[in-house]
């Protein structure tokens, strides 16, 4: 019985993480609510790893896991970003744009429980992913030597990333053919691999991390034909 609920524990360590990151967000420390995101976001992974090693996966658990996602993907972003787009001075609704990120994640997690397309590769960008941009955001401090026209765009971004996720967008695998790892087989996961280390190099900055996620957008986008056939 105690084996059955390992998993189920490790989902509630995220949601805890979650509620933690609200509370350092409204108290403005955004660099503690991004980490205690991150920290969700692990527990996310193994959360799902550990059901699948022990083979206890329920539907209960899957119901529970969502729930998490929206607290800590979905809600605690959406407060990192409402802090940050509230220094508009030209716009001071802005940061209400973020509202709509905890809305949109809990609507794609409720759309996708749904969907079983999504063996191998994403439809539309996962809730974490997400996460991640606004976390990236938070703990690289770039925020507070923006101007307004900087916080509009960003405004901007999270609104499209918003539609991104609940759109069916099909997004690749970062999984490789380990039966070929040749060039022709896994080209485009190389491809990101690549760029990703760029991007690090070149910004080394948490910044990077937001960096990343754009670009495994942009990749998508580009390679959504080959998706498509």
């Amino acid at each position: 019985m105690i084996k059955r609920q390992i998993p189920n524990l490790i989902t509630l360590c995220n949601l805890t993480c979650g509620v933690l990151a609200i509370g350092c967000a409204v108290n403005g420390q955004l660099a503690n609510a991004a980490l205690f995101i991150l920290l969700g976001i692990l527990f996310d992974f193994f959360d799902g790893l550990s059901a699948r090693l022990i083979g206890v996966s329920s539907p209960m658990g899957k119901e529970l896991d969502s729930l998490a996602d929206v607290v800590t993907s979905g809600v605690a972003p959406g407060f990192i970003l409402y802090n940050i787009l509230g220094g508009c001075t030209i716009a001071p609704w802005l940061g209400y744009v973020a509202l709509l990120i905890p809305a949109f994640g809990a609507y794609r997690l409720a759309k996708f429980n749904l969907d079983t397309r999504q063996s191998h590769s994403f439809l539309g960008l996962p809730v974490p992913s997400n996460a991640l941009i606004w976390v990236g955001l938070a703990l690289s401090g770039i925020y507070t030597q923006m101007d307004d026209w900087h916080l509009i765009a960003i405004a901007a971004l999270s609104l499209a990333t918003c539609v991104l996720m609940v759109s069916e967008l099909p997004l690749f695998s970062l999984k490789f053919n380990f039966k070929d790892l040749s060039w022709r087989t896994n080209n485009v996961q190389y491809i990101f691999l690549i760029i990703c280390a760029v991007i690090i190099a070149v910004l080394r900055n948490w910044i990077a991390v937001s960096a990343i996620i754009l670009w495994y957008i942009i990749l998508s986008l580009l390679t959504q034909r080959r998706h498509a056939e």
